[in-house]
């Protein structure tokens, strides 16, 4: 893990700099009680830090502090590594082929891949993974109904990019990914797009939809795929491995606080991939606060009282 750090020199100084503005220092939260919860930058990460933190304050004495929208992974990872944050919410996929650097196998089973990064992240980060909440967030390959384009496999809109000029758009820092990014699919696909678009991931889908870019690498729980009725593309050569959601969390902190563990995989499979899409697309489309969506969930599930 020593050569990701390397070549994360510079992300990990801008970490610093964002997390010395939010008042982390390296034993995670400030107070004796304190636990921080960390998330990424787009919907479904405002969610879930939600989620864990308004179960955790229901249901234990933790002062529980939000830095939800702190960054990608690129962020996160130097920042859990150093204390900066004690939670959160990552995906087995990305810890395996992102972070860590190792290759999966097609048909990789979804435990198979889960005890791969459990166990590289407790060795490289002294980082656990807990059991996953129960939703897959993983990639496809998106397009309008409206476009013209007619293919169901990632191969058949290989074949389209040859011959049509087809722009992709993503987020930035899919760009930057390492095993599982816009590179490495290119390569494994023989794409030919005739241009690309950097996107937040946040509005991604309504630059397809005005006809600004042709395909986007669309998340599967995302409400707005079924909303603005996209076509979705198969994976039929396995680049992807399994996304499933599950959360991260200091072993330090897990000493500090003994009852965290078993109280965290009380939220275990507790929340379906149907759940989580109703969930962001209240956010993205109805305009609910990312807070209040968590809370009704959580009180729907009994996990908090009303």
């Amino acid at each position: 893990m020593k050569t990701w750090k390397k070549g994360m020199v510079a992300v990990t100084s801008t970490a610093a700099l964002v997390l010395a503005g939010c008042g982390g220092d390296s034993s995670g939260g400030d107070g004796d009680n304190e636990i921080v919860v960390g998330g990424k930058p787009w919907t479904e990460q405002f969610i879930l830090p939600q989620i864990i933190g308004q179960y955790l304050e229901a249901n234990s004495d933790y002062d529980i502090k939000y830095q939800e929208g702190l960054g990608e992974v690129s962020i996160l990872t130097p920042a859990i590594d150093n204390g900066d944050i004690d939670i959160y919410v990552e995906y087995t996929g990305t810890g395996l082929k992102d972070v860590l650097g190792l290759d999966s196998e097609v048909g990789e089973s979804a435990e198979d891949v889960f005890n791969r990064v459990k166990e590289g992240y407790e060795e490289e980060f002294n980082v656990t993974w807990l059991q996953p909440l129960g939703f897959e967030n993983t990639y496809t390959l998106a397009y309008t109904e409206d476009s013209g384009i007619s293919a169901m496999t990632y191969s058949d809109l290989a074949e389209l990019s040859k011959s049509q000029d087809l722009v992709f758009g993503a987020p930035h820092s899919f760009y930057e990914r390492q095993g599982d990014g816009y590179d490495d699919l290119t390569s494994t696909y023989g794409f030919e797009f005739s241009g690309t678009e950097s996107l937040d991931a946040n509005i991604m889908y309504e630059a397809l939809r005005n006809g600004d870019v042709d395909v986007i690498p669309a998340f599967t729980t995302d409400g707005r795929i079924e909303r603005f009725n996209l076509q979705m593309t198969e994976d039929d050569m396995g680049f992807f491995p399994k996304y499933d959601a599950a959360p991260l969390v200091r072993m330090e902190t897990l000493e500090q606080f003994p009852d965290l563990e078993e109280l965290m995989n009380a939220l275990a499979g507790s929340i379906s991939e149907e759940e989580m899409i109703a969930m962001n697309a209240r956010v993205d489309i109805d305009g609910d606060r990312a807070e209040d969506v968590a809370r009704d969930f959580l009180i729907e599930k009994g996990l908090i009282e009303e």
